[in-house]
């Protein structure tokens, strides 16, 4: 490869059958101002989208009815931002996967939180000794951080 110099730019003379004769070349640091504003770019967009983050489970309370259904209030932080992204459903999960419960959120809570919602009616088999509880948000979807109980424990 060959390389000259200019008077406005540098140049290299690419190799023969590349498809191009000569190809233009950036003096040092003449991209620098372009490069850094597309990397503050990023990062700002970036940071926008962590502000919010996923849904996480921060606490769980769990007790069993008479009738042998189970009872959960949980508690969810999230950095809700309004109808766009917010926290818009927990469930409980069962050692399998299989969903046993979920409670819908149906609005942001833009100014509560952390919050706390309640679902009751849960029917969990005996042979069921652990469930995880999971939150999801609007955007990132399941994600953050999850909380497991112990049945067994509580019976």
């Amino acid at each position: 490869m060959t390389r000259f110099h200019s008077r406005t730019r540098d140049t290299v003379r690419l190799e023969a059958g590349s498809g191009f004769a000569f190809m233009p070349v950036a003096r040092e640091f003449a991209l620098r101002p372009l490069f850094a504003v597309s990397v503050l770019a990023l990062l700002l967009a970036m940071s926008a989208m962590a502000l919010a983050g996923e849904a996480d489970v921060v606490g769980v309370e769990a007790r069993q009815a008479d009738s042998g259904t189970w009872r959960f209030d949980v508690t969810v932080a999230h950095a809700d931002e309004g109808w766009d992204h917010y926290a818009d459903l927990w469930e409980v999960v069962g050692p399998d996967g299989a969903v046993l419960g979920s409670r819908v959120l149906a609005h942001p809570h833009v100014d509560e939180q952390p919050f706390t919602r309640s679902l009751s009616g849960i029917s969990i088999g005996e042979t069921i000794g652990s469930v995880t509880v999971r939150a999801r948000d609007s955007v990132h979807g399941f994600g953050g951080a999850e909380m497991n109980v112990d049945l067994d424990a509580l019976r």
